[in-house]
């Protein structure tokens, strides 16, 4: 990747043409990034059923899904930096349609392994697309802005989260058969073909489209390649990382078990496809606090907001965890809402003057996305061993951190 320090935002601003048309392709690509990956939340509950697994194993799905964070987003920044912009968001479309092309044969031999490499290349075509989309969106303008921008993109991906659940409940878990007479063998793996046949058909026509529109060039120069060990003298994108890990961990994690969340006796006992669509609430909640908070961060310093939220995310899954029926369901949906502005004020704290590294920067803490991986597998664990409800307590502490931060930890320098 390259630096994104000084004069990108100004060659920008020189074009208004060029600076609306790269926002319009970036929010187009930070939708389809949200819509795939809350499709997973879908597919958890789908292919728990058809395949007889606990919840540790089907964690799987999310660990090969941002497992790919870790895997590739260090060589994905590596062929940003040699293709440019345009060119990386292309392959990466075209990675992700491959990967949603996969899902045919792995619902044809009904094979779990395939799923899963399906979802992890899925998974590396937005990796490319993260990689090159959140320090472009920060580089589009003034640096004391870029939060904001960054968040209002976001909520773009959130749409695209808030719109997935009906598609994906509708194509997928309307196929599920009642659950007290289900069985792996009476479930129809083939019902996600289609879904995953239109997803890859539209980021191959998104893909054409984008080789057509001229985008700016913001590879502004080149870091010393013998530099990044250098990025550790900044404690605040060190503690910024483990931010984003917790964060992206916390808010995968209640989504995905949102589903058996609901459906459990002493939350609201819902089937399938009714828990589905209260999927879409958590989503949406996070779609509308990116649009209010775009426009807070304007009078609210980022930091503090940070911190406001992240209180607000832990205190909404501790009242969920201590309570029963309808308020345990509309508490844990209400994080969605906090978790609104976390990812975007948390990657710029930590990008935050460490100037020519930037770049480098941008790519370790997308690759610290892997926390999406990592924690809702842990979760999964503690489920099994202690029941859905207490590993809440996982995510919980993820947003104490957060708050821990927003307060103190983004200011931290040597």
């Amino acid at each position: 990747m390259a630096s994104f320090t000084g004069t990108p935002s100004s060659s920008v601003s020189s074009s208004g043409a060029s600076y609306g048309v790269a926002l319009s392709v970036l929010n187009l690509l930070f939708f389809m990034m949200g819509f795939i990956t809350c499709l997973n939340d879908i597919l958890i509950p789908y292919l728990k059923l058809i395949f007889t697994l606990n919840y540790t194993q089907v964690m799987l799905i999310n660990t090969c899904f941002f497992g790919a964070y870790f895997v590739m987003s260090i060589p994905a920044g590596t062929l940003v930096e040699r293709m440019g912009y345009k060119k990386g968001m292309i392959l990466g479309f075209v990675l992700a349609a491959i990967g949603a092309f996969l899902f045919l044969p792995a619902a044809a031999y009904k094979a779990y392994g395939l799923f899963l490499g399906a979802l992890f290349i899925l998974a590396t075509g937005i990796v490319l697309l993260q990689v090159a989309g959140n320090p472009f969106v920060a580089a589009l303008g003034s640096p004391e802005t870029s939060s904001a921008r960054l968040v209002f993109s976001q909520a773009f991906n959130s749409l695209g989260t808030t719109i997935a659940p009906f598609f994906g409940t509708y194509l997928i878990l309307s196929n599920l058969p009642d659950l007290d007479q289900a069985t792996g063998a009476s479930v129809d793996p083939s019902a996600v073909e289609i879904p995953y046949l239109i997803i890859g058909g539209l980021l191959v026509l998104i893909a054409l489209g984008v080789s057509f529109i001229k985008l700016p060039d913001l590879r502004a120069g080149k870091n010393d390649e013998n530099s990044t060990h250098r990025l550790f003298d900044f404690p605040h994108l060190v503690l910024g990382v483990i931010g984003i890990f917790v964060y992206v961990g916390a808010e995968v994690a209640i989504g995905s078990f949102l589903i058996n969340y609901i459906g459990q006796a002493d939350v609201m006992g819902l089937s399938e496809q009714e828990a589905g669509h209260y999927v879409a609430y958590y989503w949406g909640g996070a779609m509308v606090g990116r649009f209010l908070g775009s426009a807070l961060m304007r009078v609210v310093k980022a930091q503090h907001l940070l911190v406001l939220q992240s209180v607000g995310a832990a205190l909404c899954v501790l009242l969920s965890i201590m309570s029963n029926g309808s308020l345990a369901m509309y508490s844990i949906l209400a994080v969605g809402l906090f978790n609104s502005i976390m990812f975007a004020t948390i990657f710029t704290l930590a990008i935050k003057e460490v100037g020519s590294y930037t770049d480098k920067a941008s790519g370790i803490l997308c690759t610290a996305i892997v926390g999406g991986a990592l924690i809702p597998l842990i979760q999964g664990a503690l489920a099994d061993n202690f029941g859905l409800k207490l590993a809440f307590f996982l995510p919980l502490l993820c947003y104490l951190y957060i708050a821990f931060y927003g307060f103190k930890g983004y200011a931290w320098r040597k």
